[in-house]
């Protein structure tokens, strides 16, 4: 990667992932850019404040109220995002704790995000994920156990409620966004829950990557990351090959939905399990284990009479040369 003199590289590797994501949007399209204040998000938007080229830039921090003093941090990071040059806006939002405290401030985020990005008109929310908050994400799956899905990462590019969310730094490190705040003269938040074991991603950032990166060696980060999209191109063309059965083998039921059973036994296990977790997905917006996705598909290929299976929001049975899925 080249560079102009004097340029440090950390500052010229952040932007030149940034140009890479903006460059396919219009000129004249607004962005929203996630800012917590951390290393992360403060580097990309720096990046992006240089790199907008005439684009309405919105800095959005959300502002969880999950810890002391939250307010003055979610400030803090709005002047930090004005002394970019960048149009900024705080959200305060109420986190519902079910389902555990990361998962519920990360779903009220996100919906802060895109709801702040829908008022404004932006196209795109951009986050600050790093390359090794993905190697993190792949072993948090791996530790789930749940298959190839959990090990997929998190998608460079995806959409959540009709707007884009874009990840520029998924290939880049870490260190290297601090390096990138230090060489421009920010000055970042540091979150006290990053450093506090009773979060299974801190666990596995502070012990467990440290472990394998000793035993096993360096790049170890790189390698998860790389598997994690490999897995997700595999998956993208799953996808496109469920969308095509789907058509000829579903059939709206009362209450539900219903599947071919001679169409599930006649493909692979694999395709046949994604199937059957589409379905329940699509229909019912759940997400089934790989022990109840199992259970369905004896349904199929061991079925001795079983009666219906519980499973999350719906029931599966088999009727005849069908199983039916319906609402519980």
């Amino acid at each position: 990667m080249t560079h102009r003199p004097g340029l440090d590289p950390a500052v010229a590797e952040v932007r030149l992932a940034v140009r890479r994501v903006l460059a396919p949007l219009a000129d004249g399209d607004a962005v929203v850019v996630a800012l917590s204040g951390g290393a992360d998000s403060l580097a990309l938007a720096a990046a992006v404040a240089f790199e907008a080229r005439g684009r309405r830039v919105v800095a959005v921090t959300v502002d969880h109220g999950l810890q002391e003093g939250s307010g003055e941090v979610a400030a803090r990071a709005a002047r930090c995002a004005e002394a970019l040059g960048l149009e900024a806006r705080i959200v305060s939002v109420a986190v519902e704790h079910a389902g555990g405290p990361e998962a519920a401030a990360r779903a009220a985020r996100y919906r802060a995000l895109t709801d702040a990005a829908g008022e404004l008109g932006a196209r795109a929310v951009l986050l600050a994920h790093t390359l090794d908050d993905q190697a993190e994400t792949v072993l948090l799956g791996l530790a789930r156990g749940s298959g190839a899905a959990s090990l997929q990462g998190m998608a460079r590019e995806s959409e959540l409620r009709g707007i884009a969310l874009l990840r520029p730094l998924l290939d880049v490190r870490r260190a290297t966004t601090r390096a990138a705040c230090a060489a421009e003269g920010l000055d970042p938040w540091d979150d006290p829950h990053n450093a506090d074991p009773r979060f299974a991603r801190v666990r596995v950032r502070d012990t467990v990557m440290p472990v394998l990166e000793t035993e096993l060696g360096p790049g170890i980060a790189e390698a998860l990351a790389r598997t994690a999209a490999s897995l997700r191109e595999d998956a993208e063309a799953f996808a496109e090959m469920i969308d095509e059965t789907i058509e000829d083998i579903v059939e709206h039921a009362e209450a539900g939905i219903s599947v071919s059973v001679a169409a599930l036994a006649a493909n692979p296990a694999a395709l046949r399990h994604r199937i059957i977790r589409h379905v329940v997905d699509a229909e019912f917006g759940e997400s089934l284990t790989r022990a109840q996705t199992l259970e369905v598909a004896r349904l199929v290929t061991d079925w001795t009479g079983q009666g219906p299976i519980d499973l999350p929001g719906c029931a599966a049975r088999r009727l005849g040369g069908r199983i039916e899925f319906t609402a519980r």
